[in-house]
This record gives C-alpha cells, sequence and structure tokens, in this order.
C-alpha cells in the first residue's frame, strides 16, 4: 500500500542507516577554513546539492523507478571518481540495507543485497528502497536530495557549534532548491539511465582523499 508517511520515516536522521556518523565533506571544509558561518554553510549545501545531490537523486529515483539497480550500481561507481567517497557510499549503502530489509522486506532488496554482500552504492538501496515502501522516484530523489543538505548541517552544528537554529533557518531556505533538484532528478529516471546526470564536485572528491588519511577526525567522511 502506498503511503506519503513512509517518506516521513526514510528521511528521518533517527533511522538506523548510519548517516548520522559523516558530515558529506562538511569536516574538511570547516577544517580548511571554507566553514565559518551559516552563510558559508548554505553556500556549501547549496554546491553540494546541485552537483552530488542531483547525481545521487537520479540514482536513487531511477532506482525507484524499477531501473536496474545492478546497472544503476555500476553508473554509481562510474559517477564516483574518488576511492574514499565510493568505499563510504558502499559502506553506507550496507548499512542501510539492513535497516531497509527489517522495515520494508522485499524481494528486490534481498535479491540486491546478495548480489552486493559488501554493499550497493548507499542512493541505489534508498531508491530500493522507497520502491518497498511504496513510494515514488521524486519521494526517493526528495530523500537523496534533503539528506545531501542535512548531513552537512548537522555536522557544522557539531564542528561549529554553529546555532541549531542558524543551521535548520538554511535548510529551511533551501527548500526550493531542493525541490527543484528532485524533480529534475525524477525527470531524468524516467529517460533511462543513460539520461542520468553525472555532475561532480571534483573539490568534495579531492578533500575526501585526503580526511580519509587524518589520523584523528569527529566524522568518518
Amino acid at each position: 500500500m502506498t503511503t506519503r508517511a513512509a517518506l516521513l520515516v526514510l528521511a528521518d536522521g533517527r533511522f538506523p542507516a548510519g548517516g548520522h556518523a559523516h558530515s558529506g565533506g562538511a569536516e574538511p571544509a570547516v577544517a580548511a577554513g571554507r566553514i565559518r558561518d551559516a552563510q558559508d554553510l548554505a553556500d556549501f549545501c547549496l554546491g553540494r546539492l546541485h552537483t552530488t545531490g542531483l547525481t545521487s537523486a537520479a540514482l536513487a529515483a531511477a532506482a525507484a523507478h524499477g531501473l536496474d539497480p545492478l546497472a544503476l550500481d555500476e553508473a554509481a561507481d562510474a559517477r564516483t571518481p574518488s576511492p574514499a567517497l565510493r568505499a563510504v557510499a558502499r559502506k553506507l549503502g550496507r548499512q542501510l540495507m539492513r535497516a531497509a530489509r527489517a522495515t520494508w522486506p522485499s524481494a528486490e532488496l534481498a535479491a540486491l543485497a546478495a548480489a552486493r554482500p559488501r554493499g550497493a552504492h548507499q542512493p541505489v538501496v534508498l531508491g530500493l528502497t522507497a520502491r518497498a515502501a511504496g513510494l515514488g522516484p521524486e519521494d526517493a530523489a526528495h530523500c537523496v536530495a534533503y539528506e545531501t543538505v542535512s548531513g552537512p548541517a548537522t555536522a557544522v552544528v557539531r564542528l561549529l557549534s554553529l546555532d541549531p537554529f542558524e543551521a535548520t533557518a538554511v535548510l529551511a531556505r533551501l527548500t526550493p532548491a531542493l525541490d527543484r533538484v528532485a524533480a529534475q532528478a525524477a525527470a531524468a529516471a524516467r529517460e533511462g539511465i543513460g539520461a542520468l546526470p553525472a555532475a561532480c564536485a571534483p573539490l568534495l572528491d579531492i578533500t575526501a582523499e585526503a580526511h580519509a588519511a587524518w589520523p584523528v577526525r569527529l566524522f568518518a567522511s
């Protein structure tokens, strides 16, 4: 049975999928002085949303639309040049898979888990989870788009002791952009894998590789 309320469960930061341990690139950006306040956070989130966020949202929408998840997983690999970020995406995918199969068991989730025992890319798993929950491609895209900005916002509150009210205001001001990205991602998913965006953020890739080698860090990525 389709229920939009399932989207609230899937997008809830308390859903046990492991995302709370990741900063989405915010930790190295804070360390480098590129995020110092709420305006910097807004700029960082907007850039992330329109690059890696759009790409991930489209992958999730395509999986929710019913496209081949194994082919989508390969497409995600091709769109993730950083080995560190590929490893993170698969780890998060594995954690999400455990939570998803306990919450919305489905044959498609079971088949993907069997085919990718070390984890499929997180957006692909999320899209398949949305499908199992009775949600549509745009729902899956919205969920990924929101995660793209909410993760860094939450991390920056901890990293900079930023006022959480300011961080929440940043997210609220980004909602029109979130809607546009989700709609764009869902439209691309309807055109097939070849039409999916491949937008990237080279600085996020570079800093992810450096961050993975830090001996001490607050977040896993």
